[in-house]
């Protein structure tokens, strides 16, 4: 089976614009933007949100396989496929999960607070399931669905 990191954005945005690219101030003032738009999923963040997620990431987020959900997040959602067999696995991490909560929610389940590289979360799919199709509602917890961390720019340059 062929898989796909799949990145999700607003049409009236274009893709890969990311908070963190961006110095605190001015991911604040997007944020305080995003924040009156109740019809869209960010503006629901908190006023904290840029400074803890700065000490989570640094990088364009991608999923790993599609979720429709994060697409609906937005008024106009789009989506870029990118092969993961395209992608030099050294280039790229994955949580289970989205980062934010995986690295903050403290319960039991051996996922939490890890990075894995492309072989171990292929493990680990084998083992959980994608949370995109067992936990579409959300009701299952806070996974719902493979967070990709790209650290190089070079490869998402290329779609």
């Amino acid at each position: 089976m062929e898989l796909f990191l799949y990145h999700y954005y607003d049409a009236a945005t274009g893709p890969f614009r990311n908070l963190s690219a961006l110095s605190i101030e001015e991911a604040k003032q997007v944020q305080r933007r995003l924040q009156q738009n109740k019809n869209m999923f960010a503006s629901q963040r908190g006023d904290d949100y840029i400074v803890i997620r700065r000490g989570l990431e640094s990088r364009a987020r991608e999923t790993l396989g599609p979720c429709e959900w994060i697409k609906q997040w937005y008024q106009s959602g789009r989506e870029v496929k990118i092969p993961l067999d395209d992608v030099d696995p050294e280039m790229i991490s994955f949580t289970y999960g989205d980062l934010f909560p995986t690295m903050r929610f403290k319960d039991d389940k051996p996922y939490r607070g890890k990075v894995y590289l492309k072989n171990e979360i292929l493990r680990l799919v084998d083992e959980y399931g994608w949370p995109q199709e067992w936990n579409k509602d959300g009701n299952q917890g806070p996974e719902r669905y493979i967070e990709v961390q790209v650290w190089d720019d070079r490869v998402i340059g290329l779609f």
